[in-house]
């Protein structure tokens, strides 16, 4: 398995921290990276996207049930979204799609080409296993310390 260079994984995380001070009016910081595989819990909601071009992978966003409402909530200028109807759904897939297209950006300044995939939704336990590289596990953490997401990066260079 291919070890990922840091320069490979602060665009994704540059990103994710300015589009969701844009879109969603939260401030968060990078808590400590680790090594492991994607598993999440009943109450969790994950976004999917694939990567391809010079990196090859995906990228997973993941939250609890609580918090994706809240995004939703956030991106629909302060509706309430009590659950993760169509609508909602759709507003935390467009805020995986703005991360990372504004995440291909950042590596197109260093020409690095990369596309994306359309974002895949998934909700409840389970656990995804990455072969071809490890998986960097990144908590973005809010003011208070509490996990807003957690960036799981998966990519193989070249």
């Amino acid at each position: 398995m291919e070890e990922m260079n840091v320069d490979y994984i602060n665009p994704f995380l540059e990103a994710a921290i300015s589009i969701i001070r844009d879109a969603c009016q939260v401030q968060l910081k990078v808590g400590k990276p680790y090594v492991s595989a994607i598993n999440f819990t009943d109450d969790t909601v994950i976004i999917l996207i694939g990567v391809t071009g010079e990196m090859r992978g995906q990228v997973v966003l993941s939250m609890n049930v609580d918090k994706a409402c809240g995004i939703a909530s956030r991106m629909m200028m302060g509706m309430p979204v009590e659950q993760l109807d169509d609508m909602a759904t759709s507003a935390i897939s467009e805020l995986g799609n703005m991360i990372m297209g504004n995440a291909a950006t950042i590596f197109s300044t260093k020409d690095i080409g990369i596309d994306i995939t359309p974002p895949t939704i998934g909700r409840g336990s389970g656990q995804i296993d990455t072969l071809y590289s490890k998986n960097i596990a990144i908590p973005l953490l809010q003011d208070d310390g509490e996990i807003f997401l957690e960036m799981n990066i998966a990519m193989k260079i070249g």
